[in-house]
């Protein structure tokens, strides 16, 4: 009999399908696509102390196998949060994972402080690697130092999981996950959105307003996969994948490199009902497969 569940810390997942932050929304955004409770966890969109309107747009542009997009993390607050949207999403019977970003490493105390009494939420992606905001995100998340700091300190706030979104923006991207590991994150999430523009050679001005802005999409999936398998070797925590997925066949290739789970992104804005496609073909493909659980695959890869 298959099984694909998984436990990061004391809770356990159904499967290893999250919704990547930032591409569906609070978490009910989809709800008339299909059964959202059927999902390992909902990862929400990132959510900051104040609200945030965002960068002017135009903020999303569609690429060549991809997208590039500068929402700069709009979002309500942690209070309106807290109050509008958290009671409609822990209606469904699956793990909340709230996405947490800020100017400061006391905004991501804050915001998780205000948080952590909610018994909804099982944890926290520390999201310290967003390209398209002019405070945080990469200023923590390509600096070791600020990395370390960072996860130290929301470590200190909350004893729930504590997942760190890494950027692939960096050199060696595997010293940014043994520095969240040393400092007690149960995982690490990548990647990120790699730093990408596009151009109106007509006008011969960029097409966002940021000028550059975060791309993703099928064109970064062998990319994410390199960065996965080099994190891989070196790492003791799980890693939760993510980065172009579109099919069951391209999560098969994320456990294989070493991701126990994966977070699929795009393609929601393609196909609401991504989700439910891919975990019902990955119990086939499973069946089919002879394979009984994600601990038979992960990491298999044949070199």
């Amino acid at each position: 009999m298959v099984d694909l569940s998984l436990k990061i810390k004391t809770t356990t997942f159904k499967n290893p399908i999250m919704t990547a932050s930032g591409t569906f929304g609070y978490g009910d955004e989809c709800k008339d696509f299909f059964d959202i409770s059927i999902l390992g966890a909902i990862i929400t969109k990132s959510i900051s102390l104040l609200p945030r309107t965002g960068n002017k747009p135009p903020r999303i542009y569609e690429v060549n196998s991809g997208m590039l997009n500068s929402i700069g993390l709009a979002n309500v607050g942690v209070e309106k949060f807290i109050t509008d949207k958290l009671p409609s999403i822990s209606k469904y019977s699956t793990n909340i994972i709230v996405n947490v970003v800020g100017n400061t490493i006391e905004e991501y105390e804050k915001v998780i402080e205000r948080l952590d009494d909610y018994e909804s939420i099982c944890g926290y992606e520390v999201n310290i690697s967003c390209p398209n905001v002019k405070e945080g995100g990469l200023q923590f998340g390509t600096s070791l130092k600020m990395t370390e700091q960072v996860v130290k300190s929301v470590r200190k706030k909350t004893n729930k999981i504590l997942i760190i979104k890494l950027t692939p923006n960096v050199t060696k991207i595997s010293d940014f996950a043994l520095a969240a590991e040393y400092e007690g994150a149960e995982a690490v999430s990548l990647v990120n959105t790699f730093v990408g523009m596009a151009v109106d050679h007509k006008k011969r001005k960029p097409y966002l307003s940021t000028i550059t802005g975060g791309f993703s999409g099928p064109a970064i999936k062998p990319m994410a996969l390199a960065k996965i398998y080099e994190v891989y070797k070196v790492l003791s925590i799980p890693i939760i994948g993510l980065g172009g997925i579109m099919s069951v066949e391209d999560v098969i290739e994320f456990f294989l490199v070493g991701a126990s789970a994966v977070e699929i992104g795009t393609a929601n804005f393609i196909y609401p009902d991504t989700c439910e496609k891919i975990i019902n073909g990955l119990y086939r493909y499973f069946e089919v497969n002879k394979i009984n659980t994600l601990k038979d695959i992960i990491g298999q890869l044949q070199t």
